[in-house]
């Protein structure tokens, strides 16, 4: 049995609220896709298996419809908006993320239910929330006027900001939905109750600028983008290195604590490298500090030497290491640190491939099984699962069966 398993979701179409609906699919949801007649525009989006265009061959679509059922309705005759009715009437879960006004212009908003179905719960995303400001908007502009974009980008501030990859202003409002519907789920089990989740996309983007918005806030103070690390008031150390198997690293943050020290130390003895690694003696003094903390930097002489020092030690290691000892050694001592993966990479880690995240999904209606990203979290109790997405249409029978 999966964690949701006998939870229903009807959920609108949308490209802002799709990953909420897969998510909560592939936790063991009946999740139904309600999609207009010629289907999402989503079907449309590249790249496409074997490059043939043709709707039903959308990676994307694909991705983000898995362990989902497909509807076609038409909201644009009466027929259609009852079909709706029906298919909400039947559900635990509402998900849209329509414009303001033109689900409640056809009685079919979260108002025209609360009263009549006191258990349902209704997860609208929007732009600005349901009491806000509703303007058109792509992914690119909420993360521009959210504020993320800022902090993404180079160094050389000359550049202009980088958008980041992967629909993160939708993905970001869709976790919210997710968590949100979640815990709605959980409180209706004791209450009874259903109730509406009114998820801002804005808010979400600007949640997601870690420092930027608090020091604009508190001191009026402007972050800058920096290369693979946090955008800052005032420039940081450069934390990208190169392994000596040309695969690049991320330093992150080098040893600050007393463990983390003797632990760093100690592997380079391990590692018989004692007398090459030139920041080892200063290194051996990390263990008089039993915490240093960024702030304290400047403060300290030595402290700030001894930071320095496990950072070059890093980089020494790295070009004496291939990116994955070193990411594994770092690892295991304690220390956070990253190789900058390409996505095929990425699927190769062992770590992910003992996880069982590169997951092969069976496509039986082309005979073919593609391999997708798998669980983002593991239950101990419960299974993951996702299967294919639907062809348009697909389960129209829902529509006309008894129980709606």
């Amino acid at each position: 049995m999966s964690a949701l398993t006998g939870i229903r979701v009807v959920e609108l179409t949308s490209e802002r609220c799709a990953l909420a609906g897969k998510l909560l699919g592939d936790m063991g949801a009946d999740v139904i896709v309600v999609e207009p007649p010629g289907g999402s525009p989503t079907r449309r989006y590249e790249p496409f298996a074997d490059d043939s265009g043709e709707m039903e061959d959308s990676l994307y679509w694909w991705y983000y419809n898995t362990s989902k059922r497909s509807v076609v309705v038409d909201l644009g005759t009466p027929t259609g908006v009852s079909d709706l009715r029906s298919l909400i009437n039947s559900a635990d879960v509402v998900i849209e993320a329509e414009p303001l006004g033109s689900l409640s212009d056809l009685g079919v908003d979260w108002e025209d239910f609360s009263n009549k179905r006191n258990d349902l719960i209704w997860v609208s995303v929007t732009h600005h929330g349901r009491n806000g400001l509703d303007p058109a908007a792509t992914d690119l502009t909420i993360l521009a006027e959210g504020g993320p974009v800022w902090s993404c980008g180079y160094d050389d501030q000359e550049l202009p900001p980088i958008r980041g990859g992967g629909n993160q202003a939708f993905h970001g409002a869709c976790q919210y939905a997710v968590a949100g519907t979640l815990v709605a789920l959980l409180w209706r089990e004791t209450s009874g109750k259903g109730q509406l989740i009114d998820v801002s996309m804005l808010g979400v983007a600007n949640t997601t600028t870690e420092m930027a918005t608090l020091w604009w806030l508190n001191g009026s103070r402007e972050v800058q983008r920096q290369t693979g690390r946090h955008a800052h008031h005032s420039p940081t150390e450069w934390t990208q290195i190169q392994c000596i198997d040309g695969l690049w690293f991320n330093t992150g943050v080098p040893p600050r604590t007393k463990p983390e020290f003797v632990a760093l130390r100690s592997w380079i003895e391990e590692l018989d490298l004692t007398e090459e690694c030139a920041s080892y003696e200063i290194l051996k003094l990390g263990e008089k500090f039993e915490r240093i903390g960024l702030f304290e930097l400047d403060e300290d002489p030595l402290a700030g030497e001894v930071f320095q020092a496990g950072r070059d030690a890093i980089t020494f290691l790295g070009s004496r290491l291939n990116a994955y000892e070193l990411f594994a050694g770092l690892q295991q001592r304690g220390i956070a640190c990253g190789i900058i993966y390409s996505p095929d990479e990425m699927l190769k880690d062992p770590h992910f491939v003992e996880r069982e995240f590169p997951t092969e999904i069976s496509h039986e209606n082309r005979g073919e099984s593609y391999l997708y990203p798998g669980a983002p979290y593991r239950f101990s109790e419960t299974q993951w699962s996702a299967y294919r997405s639907p062809e348009l249409g697909e389960h129209q029978n829902l529509i006309t069966r008894d129980d709606l």
